[in-house]
């Protein structure tokens, strides 16, 4: 982030550190920026979710609710995304985010994001890439969780 509070940035780090400054700047100003506080929720599991999270500073944990238990599905931080599926295919949350240190965050709707590919098609076509390949990641892991669960189990197919 900017050291002017006036004008705050994107910071260069995670995708974001493969979008030149220029770039970077021009998406700043098309989201808003958002402290998430310890214990406080970002998103809530079953709740309408339609927007993309980019984590600046802290630490927030992505939990599910199972048989009544919280169950940790991961840990996120300074560079992460969350939201990416929802950006696109506007849903209820499929997990919760809550903050598990204070955080900055960076947010931005669906109905931003399109005003920011039209008037940014270039700058666009870089984020959407760097979200595709998030997105793309994400999928192999899950891939190879199941592979792993079914060679546990033994079976090949379920």
């Amino acid at each position: 982030m900017s050291t002017d509070l006036n004008q705050p940035e994107l910071p260069a780090i995670g995708f974001l550190a493969e979008i030149n400054d220029d770039d970077r700047r021009l998406l700043s100003g098309y989201g808003e920026f958002l402290p998430v506080h310890p214990d406080r929720v970002l998103i809530e599991e079953g709740q309408s979710q339609d927007s993309l999270y980019f984590i600046i500073a802290g630490r927030l944990h992505v939990t599910t609710e199972e048989d009544g238990r919280r169950v940790l599905l991961g840990r996120i931080g300074p560079g992460d995304v969350v939201g990416e599926v929802n950006i696109f295919d506007p849903q209820t949350a499929s997990a919760t985010v809550t903050g598990m240190e204070f955080s900055q965050i960076w947010r931005m709707d669906r109905p931003t994001l399109d005003e920011f590919m039209r008037e940014n098609p270039a700058a666009a076509a870089q984020l959407m890439v760097h979200i595709s390949t998030q997105l793309s990641r994400r999928l192999r892991e899950t891939n190879e969780k199941v592979s792993f669960i079914r060679k546990t189990l033994g079976r090949g197919s379920f």
